[in-house]
């Protein structure tokens, strides 16, 4: 008798703790999926049937004519933004109450790897975005565009060898061995050669950062579901080890001392030798109301969590862009040939030579760059949390501490009240005269705000340079095997992916 009430008590307790949050949203009028016990509205998520940014995109159609819609996250309340002038609230106007991304729900208890720009909340992320703000200007990023010409012809040689044997090549592969040659040379100041090397060490790291396994996926889970119980428990483990004894390797061999390369462990270097970083506290106010003043050390373990992240973001998010770029022109021969006209015309110009300058004036390259990551952004959602209790205005509806944001970039990007058409690839949307060119707040693939991603004009320059270089020595063309509209992963997480990749033809132009 006495098993059989501890098993119906321990039952109640577990039911009331899976579901103790979800009237949250029905306290407060906003309309919302029925919640399931523990799961909540995320059930597709968790079972792997769907991406984070699928999910968010239904729920984004379902619900028309809302402004906004709630969402459980197991049991934590979230909003789905549908209207961009909340989203600006969020990302801009309000931002002292949206100031964390939220990843981290447990403050005190952070991955090492995930102390990053990226993941990092607070004083932590204010600290950091302080100091390395000044290593993405636009002389920093000049410095470096002769390791990307470099990689760029790289990138050339291994689409010749492809076009001579008349073979189809992924075309996902291919942008992520040439970003991730890149991402070697600029940040780590190696020559990876992942084009020319089919077993590279340092491309093994990247799909190994971004393969997502069964238990990854179970960890990641029931970290949502249970997260006091299993604060302690990792799922970057695999990555830890070899990103810290590469960057310690090389912090040796540069004595800590910036070497002349111009690449990203220089600049953090760099930064480190500054001193303490030193800020005004989001989080921490003096008896009189000021700020208190918060210092940090940029510490070894602080510094390769920064270049983890520059690795991590920097692969995966232009090779998806580009690569969905080139699958969509494969598709559009007459916007291909425009484009291959003004590289031509552009090249031309400055002695058949990329350069930083070149692709500064390839204008219509970029605006065909920018409606590919329109239709398929390589971060299909942003996410906010709110940091203190807010009201919207539009809605008259308080939030507190800790409800999640997320804005669905894919949804709003492909939403027919923004963009005419939005299902037709029309590069001409965003030049300067467009009317989609103010569309600000409903496209956002680098985000907005102070939490925009600080890499923009450098995953902007590298991802053009990589496009110029292909398309100025080849067409591409749909292969035997080629999807006409590629399916999602659904086991994406941050960056959607592919399944199955992009394979495609490469057609010397000789």
């Amino acid at each position: 008798m006495i098993t059989v009430i501890i098993v119906f008590v321990a039952a109640l307790a577990l039911y009331l703790y899976g579901t103790r949050t979800f009237s949250y949203w029905k306290k407060r009028g906003i309309k919302h999926d029925k919640p399931v016990l523990f799961f909540g509205t995320n059930t597709d998520c968790y079972l792997l049937r769907k991406s984070i940014t699928q999910v968010a995109e239904d729920i984004y159609w379902r619900y028309p004519k809302e402004q906004v819609v709630g969402f459980f996250r197991s049991t934590r309340p979230e909003l789905v933004i549908r209207d961009p002038a909340i989203a600006k609230r969020i990302l801009v106007t309000d931002f002292a109450y949206f100031y964390p991304r939220g990843l981290n729900p447990h403050k005190t208890v952070i991955e090492p790897l995930l102390r990053n720009l990226f993941f990092a909340d607070g004083d932590l992320w204010r600290l950091l975005r302080q100091r390395m703000t000044p290593a993405f200007t636009s002389g920093k990023l000049k410095a470096m565009f002769p390791l990307i010409v470099e990689r760029a012809e790289r990138l050339q040689a291994r689409a010749l060898a492809a076009a001579a044997a008349g073979r189809p090549l992924d075309a996902r592969d291919l942008m992520a061995r040439y970003t991730t040659d890149f991402i070697g040379a600029c940040g780590f100041g190696l020559d990876a050669d992942s084009l020319n090397d089919e077993e590279s060490a340092f491309r093994k790291l990247g799909v190994t950062i971004f393969k997502i396994g069964v238990k990854d996926a179970i960890i990641a889970v029931f970290k949502e579901i249970f997260p006091n119980a299993l604060k302690h428990l990792k799922y970057l483990t695999r990555a830890e080890k070899p990103m810290f004894d590469l960057v310690s390797a090389i912090l040796k061999q540069r004595n800590h001392e910036p070497s002349g390369r111009n690449d990203f462990i220089d600049l953090m270097l760099e930064c480190q030798k500054k001193g303490n970083m030193v800020t005004e506290s989001l989080e921490k106010i003096n008896a009189d109301g000021s700020p208190e003043l918060v210092t940090m050390e940029l510490s070894d373990e602080l510094l390769a969590a920064q270049v983890f992240v520059f690795f991590a973001a920097g692969f995966e998010t232009s090779s998806s862009a580009t690569s969905f770029t080139l699958h969509q022109l494969a598709f559009h021969p007459e916007v291909q040939q425009k484009v291959q006209a003004e590289i031509d015309q552009v090249l031309a110009k400055h002695n058949n030579k990329l350069s930083y300058n070149a692709i500064k004036e390839m204008t219509y390259l970029e605006c065909t760059f920018k409606e590919g990551m329109r239709m398929f952004p390589s971060l299909g959602f942003l996410i906010r949390e709110c940091a203190r209790t807010y009201t919207i205005p539009e809605l008259d509806v308080s939030i507190d501490e800790g409800v999640g944001i997320v804005i669905p970039l894919q949804a709003l990007h492909n939403d027919p009240q923004y963009f005419d058409e939005p299902h037709a690839f029309r590069p001409e949307r965003f030049q300067v005269d467009s009317p989609s060119a103010k569309n600000k707040y409903a496209y956002l693939p680098f985000g907005d705000g102070p939490r925009a991603c600080i890499g923009e004009r450098l995953g902007l320059m590298q991802s053009l340079a990589g496009l110029a270089a292909v398309l100025a020595r080849f067409s591409v063309a749909p292969a035997d095997t080629t999807v006409r509209h590629p399916v999602v992963e659904p086991k994406s997480d941050i960056v959607q992916s592919i399944k199955g990749g992009l394979p495609l033809m490469f057609l010397n132009r000789g």
